[in-house]
C-alpha cells in the first residue's frame, strides 16, 4: 500500500492509469491522495463517449467528479504518457 501511496503522491496532478484488484481500469488525473485512497478525476480517451474513465471498454471525456480508489485495492499503476502515445 505504501508503494502506491508514494507513487500517487509523486505524480499528483498527472494523468494515470490505475488497475484495481477486480480488474477494473481507472484513467484520470490524480486530484488528491490520502493515507487510504487516491482520488482521480476521469479524463478523455481515444474511444470517445462519456463516462467515468475506462470501464468495460468505455472511455469518458472528463465528465464527473473525482472519485476515490482504495490504495489497498490497487494492483497496477502507469502514467498516461506511457500508454496514450
Amino acid at each position: 500500500m505504501e508503494r502506491y501511496y508514494k507513487l500517487c503522491q509523486q505524480h499528483m496532478g498527472k494523468v494515470a492509469r490505475i488497475t484495481d484488484r477486480n480488474g477494473r481500469v481507472h484513467v484520470g488525473r490524480i486530484e488528491r491522495v490520502t493515507n487510504r485512497k487516491v482520488y482521480i478525476r476521469p479524463i478523455g480517451g481515444s474511444r470517445g463517449g462519456f463516462g467515468f474513465g475506462y470501464y468495460g471498454g468505455y472511455y469518458g471525456w472528463g465528465w464527473g467528479a473525482a472519485y476515490g480508489i482504495g490504495l489497498g485495492f490497487i494492483t497496477g499503476f502507469a502514467l498516461a504518457g506511457l500508454f496514450f502515445f
